[in-house]
């Protein structure tokens, strides 16, 4: 099930042109990430704190296919693709009114800390994600 997140485009988010800035469709899609992950009872900073792992970001695709512009109200749509062993796969979209502007294919990696190392995704995690 698609979680929503709603994004409001304030004028330091824009160019010149008063365009949304290429890099910072990342950043909205980071915080929609941030809270598909807490809807789906993730507490990220007790899992570092707890049990020393994290998730990073392993890869982007992006396409920018419609400019947003300032001002505008935004919808980031994040879906859970797969669960597999240490990563996370789920597809963004960022929209406008039901006009898609942007997706993106991210990988999440499950990461030990302070080694930076991939570990398994946790049991209960892949189901609270997996039953969302």
């Amino acid at each position: 099930m698609p979680h929503c997140f709603p994004v409001r485009v304030y004028y330091e988010d824009t160019d010149l042109g008063q365009v949304v800035y290429y890099a910072n469709y990342l950043r909205f899609i980071e915080r929609a990430r941030s809270e598909w992950l807490r809807a789906g009872g993730v507490d990220q900073a007790g899992l570092l704190r707890d049990h020393g792992i994290a998730f990073v970001v392993r890869r982007v695709q992006a396409d920018y296919l419609r400019p947003a512009r300032y001002d505008d109200l935004l919808q980031v749509r994040s879906e859970l693709r797969e669960v597999t062993g240490a990563r996370i796969r789920l597809t963004q979209r960022v929209e406008r009114a039901g006009e898609i502007l942007f997706t993106a294919e991210v990988d999440l990696v499950c990461i030990a800390q302070p080694s930076m190392r991939p570990v398994r995704v946790p049991a209960g995690i892949r189901t609270a994600l997996t039953s969302a």
